[in-house]
């Protein structure tokens, strides 16, 4: 099943909108980031893994993948730990969609602890923007 989550990441001193997009579907226990990742984004799989499953919630046995759009601006940072976390989990169908002006960023402690990120304040202004 396909979910959504917007995000946020800082480019220079600007914020601009992310949409998390993670397919959850049957096949090959996989689980990818697409769209211009870097090193903390893409082990962001194994952060995202180990929090849901220490939050009380199961991890999906199935393929996963996630686009972090636009593809084409590098993503930096453990920003979307977070808005992966809840694209999983509505994927999967373990929690209720979230509110039409809902963004999601921060980093996850294994044991699912929401963590600080930098950028927060041009990403808060980003997020007003937008709406």
């Amino acid at each position: 099943m396909l979910a959504h989550v917007d995000s946020l990441a800082v480019l220079g001193v600007d914020a601009y909108l992310v949409r998390v997009e993670v397919d959850v579907s049957p096949g090959l226990i996989v689980f990818s980031v697409v769209g211009l990742p870097d090193a903390a984004v893409r082990e962001s799989g194994e952060r995202v893994r180990a929090a849901i499953r220490n939050s009380g919630f199961s991890m999906p046995a199935r393929r996963i993948t996630v686009n972090l759009a636009p593809a084409d601006t590098k993503k930096q940072g453990p920003t979307f730990d977070l808005p992966i976390a809840l694209g999983v989990l509505l994927g999967d169908g373990q929690c209720k969609p979230l509110p039409v002006s809902f963004a999601a960023c921060g980093e996850l402690g294994l044991n699912g602890e929401v963590r600080p990120i930098s950028g927060v304040l041009p990403m808060a202004l980003g997020a007003r923007e937008a709406g």
